[in-house]
């Protein structure tokens, strides 16, 4: 497991934690997944503006924006023991600024006051003019299932 972590910039002004599951299947096919920390990395996230949100119809229209979009300096289906993983065996949490406040909380639930957790659902290289892989765009959407133990 790495610990380090690049420091904060312009391009990249927060920090979050990467997390990758260990599989295991019980005598009677049933998988659990326990979370363990790989490292922790500087990224950039925004909202994804209301073309990325999820759209509630209870009696009126309500939109709620779920996703973001950021960039990484690193793969993140690859670990830090250079291991692949696929986009949907990595969560990132803990997203904070660089002086360690958190960005994104859950206020309710059996998160609540703990730091949103979120699941990849795009992650794609960004070629430069050189032919060099200058950051990897993200897109990451808040987990349904908030009351995982990380």
């Amino acid at each position: 497991m790495s610990s380090v972590c690049d420091v904060t910039d312009v391009f990249y002004p927060l920090k979050a934690d990467v997390f990758y599951p260990i599989v295991e299947q019980g005598a009677y096919g049933n998988v659990t997944k326990r979370w363990v920390l790989d490292r922790t990395i500087t990224c950039n996230f925004a909202p994804t503006g209301t073309a990325w949100a999820d759209e509630v119809k209870p009696q009126a229209k309500i939109n709620i924006e779920t996703s973001l979009l950021g960039r990484t300096k690193s793969d993140l289906r690859i670990t830090s023991n250079d291991n692949r993983q696929a986009i949907v065996n990595v969560v990132i949490t803990n997203i904070r600024t660089h002086s360690d406040l958190p960005v994104y909380l859950e206020t309710s639930g059996t998160r609540s006051g703990k730091s949103t957790i979120f699941e990849i659902s795009a992650n794609e290289p960004i070629v430069g003019p050189f032919g060099d892989i200058e950051y990897y765009k993200l897109v990451i959407k808040r987990s349904e299932n908030q009351a995982t133990d990380l």
